[in-house]
This record gives structure tokens, C-alpha cells and sequence, in this order.
């Protein structure tokens, strides 16, 4: 069953708790629910404060957030314009494959456009097969070639 009443709306500071469930949900699905080390208090400064961080773009229906799309800037030297990093994409199991993620890319995109932006980026597991369809099916391209990098 399609919902037709979803909405695609940016986070405010009160959707803390709301955003703080979905990041914690999303970990599980990604199957590291222990690193998780965001706190409520942390992310209203984060994504709220004087100079934000990093925004949410939230999916509700009937009023209730259902999934979130969290992105900061970035910069391509080689492009010369700035981008989007897509920083998590997920959604409450009840509601995939009904469009909703769609949704939030597209708002996304429109958020790039909006910005003069060059192209937004994202990683996705390996393992993350249905994720990889949806990819690809909304024309993303998947690097083979690159590895991801992490210094901690």
C-alpha cells in the first residue's frame, strides 16, 4: 500500500527525539547499534545551533516521522562547486518500497540544486544488496573502484 499523506519536511529542534529513535533505528539495520554515541543534547547543537554541522530532512505520515535523510556540504576541488554528502538514509521497514525514500532523494536533489551543488555523494554496504537496487534504479552510479578511507 502506497501512502499518499507522506510529507518531506526539514528537522526543527524540536524533532530531537524523533531523530535520535531514527538514528538508533537505522544503526540497527546497519547492525552496529552500539555505536551509536549521538545525544540529544549534542545534536540540537549540531544540527541547531549557530552554525549547523550537518541537516535532517524528516518523512512523516499522518504527522508521525517514519524516516530521515541526515547530509552536510562538501566541497569538489575538481568539479569547483560544492556538494551533498548523504550521510544516512533510512526508513521505518513498514514504509520501504512505497517511494518514500525516493521522496527524500528527491528533495535532496532539489536542496543541490538549490546550492549550485555538483553531485551528491553516499556510501552503501556491500551486503546492502536491496539498497544497492534502489541506487541504481534512481540512477546512482556505484563506484567499484574506490575504498573507503577512515582515520580515527
Amino acid at each position: 500500500m502506497i501512502e499518499t499523506n507522506v510529507v518531506i519536511r526539514t528537522a526543527q529542534p524540536d524533532d530531537i527525539t524523533s531523530i535520535m529513535e531514527l538514528i538508533q533505528l537505522k544503526a540497527e539495520f546497519d547492525g552496529c547499534p552500539e555505536s551509536v554515541e549521538a545525544t540529544p543534547q549534542k545534536l540540537a547543537t549540531d544540527l541547531f545551533g549557530e552554525k549547523p554541522l550537518a541537516f535532517v530532512l524528516l518523512a512523516e505520515v499522518n504527522g508521525n516521522p517514519i524516516g530521515l535523510a541526515t547530509y552536510h556540504f562538501i566541497y569538489s576541488t575538481f568539479l569547483a562547486k560544492p556538494g551533498i554528502w548523504l550521510d544516512d538514509l533510512y526508513l521505518r521497514k513498514p514504509y520501504r518500497s512505497q517511494g518514500i525514500g525516493q521522496n527524500l532523494i528527491n528533495r535532496l536533489r532539489q536542496i543541490a540544486q538549490q546550492n549550485g551543488c555538483g553531485r551528491i555523494d553516499w556510501t552503501v554496504a556491500t551486503t546492502n544488496d536491496r539498497g544497492i537496487k534502489f541506487y541504481e534504479k534512481i540512477g546512482a552510479k556505484i563506484k567499484h573502484d574506490v575504498k573507503v578511507c577512515r582515520l580515527e
